[in-house]
Order: C-alpha cells, then sequence, then structure tokens
C-alpha cells in the first residue's frame, strides 16, 4: 500500500500553513488527488503540578469558542521538541520542569495534515513567570484528574491533542 506523487502544486503559501494539490498514482495504478495541509511540527505538555494538570483555556478561531487544553505549540525552525516543550510550558503558564517524560507522537489527522506533535510528561513544576506570544490570550489553571476525566465524558474538552496526551499519562503514571 504506497501511493506514488506524480505532481505536486502549492495552492496556498501562509504563515503557518502551505495547502499542495497532489496528484497520486494509487498502488493498483489508477491515479487521484490528495489535498495536503503542511504545517510545523508541534509539542503538546502534561505538565503535573502534585496531582493535578495544568491547563490552558484560550479562544480558537477555526471553531469559534475558548477550548481548555494542555499547554502546547509549534515547534520553531531548526528547534528541537524537547526544547519546544520547555520553552512553550514556560511560556503559556509561567512553570518551569526539573523532570520531563517523552511520551511519543501524534498525527493530528493524517488523512489531510502532515502535522506531528510530540507529548511530554513535565514534573517537579516550579513557577517562574508566563510570557505568551503577541496575540495569544490565556488562561491556566490546574484540574485534577477526575475533574479533567468528567469534563472528557460530558463532552467540554473536545481537543485531540489533550486527550491523547492526558491518555498516556495516564498510563505512563499507573506503568
Amino acid at each position: 500500500m504506497n501511493e506514488k506523487t506524480l505532481n505536486s502544486e502549492l495552492k496556498y503559501h501562509g504563515k503557518i500553513m502551505d495547502i499542495y494539490r497532489d496528484e497520486v498514482e494509487l498502488s493498483d495504478g489508477t491515479k487521484s488527488i490528495r489535498e495536503v495541509v503542511k504545517k510545523p511540527d508541534a509539542v503538546a505538555i502534561a505538565a503535573l503540578k502534585g496531582k493535578n494538570i495544568l491547563m490552558v483555556r484560550q479562544f480558537r478561531y477555526a471553531v469559534k469558542q475558548a477550548m481548555l487544553e494542555i499547554p502546547a505549540g509549534k515547534i520553531d525552525d531548526g528547534e528541537a521538541p524537547f526544547d519546544c516543550a520547555v520553552r512553550e510550558l514556560e511560556e503559556e503558564t509561567g512553570y518551569i520542569a526539573k523532570n520531563w517524560q517523552p511520551l511519543g507522537f501524534i498525527y493530528v489527522s493524517a488523512g489531510f495534515t502532515n502535522e506531528k506533535i510530540y507529548l511530554f510528561l513535565a514534573e517537579d513544576l516550579t513557577y517562574k513567570q508566563a510570557k505568551p506570544d503577541a496575540g495569544e490570550i490565556l488562561e491556566c489553571g490546574e484540574y485534577s484528574l477526575e475533574d479533567i476525566r468528567a469534563m472528557i465524558k460530558a463532552g467540554e474538552i473536545n481537543d485531540a491533542k489533550t486527550i491523547c496526551t492526558l491518555m498516556r499519562t495516564v498510563e505512563r503514571l499507573n506503568s
């Protein structure tokens, strides 16, 4: 099962993404079209403060609502995923962590985008100072795992990276 790219055409170049229209040959020899959103990789951090997880609430324009999520952000050119995680945790929450564990990665939606998010667990936190990016308005809070589970079950937390990272965090903590 493989698809061969016959032609790739950049249709849109943006600040955080590029959109391509690719002509492909499928493994059975037929041709098809694929539209692909190419984005930089990102990180997501489950920051454990005592028995609570740090979460941020921010307005997400694409879905026109405020979302409760774990701290996350895009990896800058030449930046390692771990370095990005350290930076994003401090920028969004004001905390630095002494202990870090990688939790693997996820593809956001492999049907149309190449975006990969590296997942981390951060522990032994110390507050320094939040430094949100320009245009980023965040509210940071602490939530128990029980409250987070209830919010996921009730459909109040619907952010995929958050749910995936918390699932892997719970598995790591229980192993």
